[in-house]
């Protein structure tokens, strides 16, 4: 009997979220305070435990210590790319070969011109797509600098969401350049000598984002201005000396989804090779490559089927109170699955862009 009831009283101490045990009520209520669990996190479609990030999850079912019952079934019939767990192995076959994206390297004939020094025009190109909402940046940098360590932006490429080239253009920076990294920029004297000044580049892509909505009238919904991606976005709007707001800007570099198990960013490199299946930044760099692997990432995070109705964050007033120490006896007397209920995220998970 002792032993039926320490078994119930160890179940309800259990987070319903990531499966951590608690030996009192108490200290499972201050963990939900402090973890943010919510439908928005990765979950292992195996045993439903919720994850922080995608290579936490990626840890769960193929790392060095993985759950082995989760082991065994994902390498039977889960998609090594976006983890989901499929029917059986032809269909995993199926999906994940639609799942794994082809190298943006063969596609793209502006960028490849680009790479032999021929630049677009000043005015960004928009007849590929009616008005696009969502757009994707990428700048490669010159050196400035007695010893060239100075980030300059040497070359800068935007794109839409169906990766059609909307801006490409070599940028002439405004002090002198002092190592232009061909091996990894491919950019020579002669591509900036008649480039676009970066005032001109500044303004343009400026106007281009607010689409003609004022900085301070801008918000996140019904707003004329553009979804902005990109990794690293806060570095590459410095050197373009572009400023916008962050509600506006999607950076796969901060999103806590796809950042390491200890909360620092993955490279966009590695994130291209792992999530999506093939190589970039390899010998020299075009920003294309950069613009559509950052685009393919946004476009897979905001797919994710998650819950659709508006989801208030952690942070937000009307949500604030949701675990306020004055909740501490209510709290106390809900079941784990409750706490999870009205548990919610510290960060805005793209799924809500749809």
């Amino acid at each position: 009997m002792d032993y039926r009831t320490e078994s119930s009283e160890t179940l309800r101490n259990k987070c319903a979220a990531c499966f951590r045990q608690f030996n009192r009520l108490e200290h499972l209520v201050e963990h939900m305070r402090t973890s943010y669990h919510s439908v928005h996190e990765p979950v292992c479609g195996i045993c439903k435990k919720h994850c922080r990030s995608f290579e936490s999850l990626r840890e769960h079912l193929i790392g060095p210590l993985p759950k082995q019952e989760c082991k065994n079934v994902f390498n039977n019939r889960g998609c090594r790319f976006c983890l989901a767990i499929l029917d059986g192995p032809n269909a995993r076959r199926l999906h994940q070969e639609r799942c794994q994206m082809v190298s943006s390297a063969t596609t793209g004939l502006n960028a490849r011109l680009a790479n032999l020094g021929v630049r677009e025009s000043l005015t960004i190109d928009n007849t590929h797509t009616r008005d696009p909402q969502v757009v994707a940046i990428a700048c490669k940098m010159v050196g400035g600098g007695s010893d060239g360590s100075l980030d300059l932006c040497g070359r800068v490429c935007i794109i839409d969401e169906y990766e059609n080239i909307i801006f490409h253009a070599y940028v002439k920076p405004p002090i002198p350049v002092t190592s232009y990294r061909y091996e990894t920029t491919g950019i020579r004297p002669e591509h900036l000598r008649d480039a676009i000044p970066l005032k001109q580049v500044q303004r343009k892509i400026q106007d281009f984002l607010c689409n003609g909505e004022p900085m301070w009238k801008i918000r996140p919904r019904g707003s004329r201005a553009r979804i902005l991606v990109g990794h690293g976005l806060d570095h590459d709007l410095d050197r373009l000396q572009v400023e916008y707001p962050a509600i506006m800007t999607r950076d796969t570099a901060k999103y806590p989804p796809l950042m390491k198990t200890s909360k620092l960013s993955n490279s966009l490199k590695y994130l291209t090779q792992a999530y999506l299946g093939y190589d970039i930044q390899i010998g020299i760099q075009d920003p294309y490559d950069d613009c559509v692997a950052t685009m393919r990432l946004y476009m897979r995070m905001k797919s994710q089927a998650h819950k659709r109705e508006d989801y208030p964050l952690a942070s937000d007033p009307q949500n604030r109170n949701n675990y306020a120490s004055w909740r501490q006896t209510e709290l106390e007397r809900m079941s784990p699955e409750e706490m999870l209920a009205i548990s919610r995220s510290d960060y805005y998970c793209w799924c809500l862009d749809r």
